[in-house]
């Protein structure tokens, strides 16, 4: 039973309103700043408040007015770069891992559990730590500076398949049962009990999966140094850099405000079933 003391009360959202300014500061910041021209920033003084000059700021990122990102290609071309990126990862994790769960939870073959603890293992390999070896074979395979080389060595997820194995061993044995009885094959039970039941899971982790390929950073700035597969998290870092003492800072909060909508606008759509899918009681 929860106490409801008036003093707990406000204490709670004492906490939660400090969390919320902690949170949503860096954000206000990139907003504001966003709406100013370069030559508000040269005084220590931070604005904090809006200009007047944001459509004309975002129209010359998304279209690259004057190269202002310091890159050929606009910001509208990297922002879809990062989108394909994300699509790819999250899509091919997802199918990957729940193919391999399926595998691993109703097939019965020589060292199935041995196959499943290697794919577990593999967490604690994660791409930074295999970087050398994974770039030698992209570069072997000819996939420097493409989408395949972007995206294929991300496609894999252990944890996904963990996830969805642990889902389906919660699944009762009598609706495998029941399938069998009715003539169904191993497909026809994956595609018209598994997948429906799975739906909460999978939007949920196609939430996540997709904010972790949109935000990856390291592995597009290894496999590509041709700008038409630069993606816009890679170009903010590249505009913080680019001269000494005078940092264009409106472009850079700019730039930050394009590359956090689409992360956004993910979770706003899909907040139900990202929701249901990590607190449903089913699963």
């Amino acid at each position: 039973m929860v106490e409801n003391r008036p003093g707990l009360t406000l204490l709670r959202h004492a906490i939660l309103i400090a969390g919320i300014l902690i949170i949503g500061l860096p954000i206000w910041v990139a907003l504001v700043a966003a709406t100013h021209p370069s030559n508000a920033f040269v005084s220590d003084l931070m604005p904090m408040w809006f200009g007047d000059v944001g459509l004309a700021n975002f129209e010359r990122v998304l279209t690259n007015e004057e190269q202002v990102l310091g890159v050929e290609v606009s910001a509208s071309w990297m922002m879809w770069n990062s989108f394909i990126m994300a699509m790819v990862i999250a899509v091919g994790k997802i199918v990957i891992s729940i193919l391999s769960a399926f595998a691993i939870v109703y097939f019965r073959f020589p060292l199935r559990r041995t196959c499943f603890w290697l794919i577990f293992v593999t967490l604690m390999l994660p791409v930074e730590v295999r970087i050398l070896p994974t770039y030698e074979v992209v570069a072997s395979l000819g996939m420097l500076n493409s989408y395949a080389g972007l995206t294929v060595p991300l496609i894999a997820s252990a944890t996904a398949t963990f996830l969805f194995r642990q889902f389906f061993l919660s699944i009762p044995n009598s609706l495998a049962e029941a399938a069998r009885i009715d003539g169904a094959g191993p497909l026809r039970f994956f595609r018209d009990i598994l997948l429906p039941l799975s739906i909460n899971n999978i939007a949920a982790l196609f939430v996540i999966l997709f904010i972790y390929g949109w935000n990856q950073y390291l592995w597009p700035l290894v496999v590509t140094t041709d700008e038409d597969y630069y993606t816009i998290v890679m170009v903010i870092k590249r505009l913080m850099t680019a001269g000494e003492g005078n940092v264009p800072w409106n472009v850079i909060m700019t730039t930050t405000v394009l590359a956090m909508l689409p992360p956004v606008l993910v979770v706003l759509v899909m907040q139900k079933f990202f929701v249901r899918g990590l607190v449903d009681q089913e699963k």
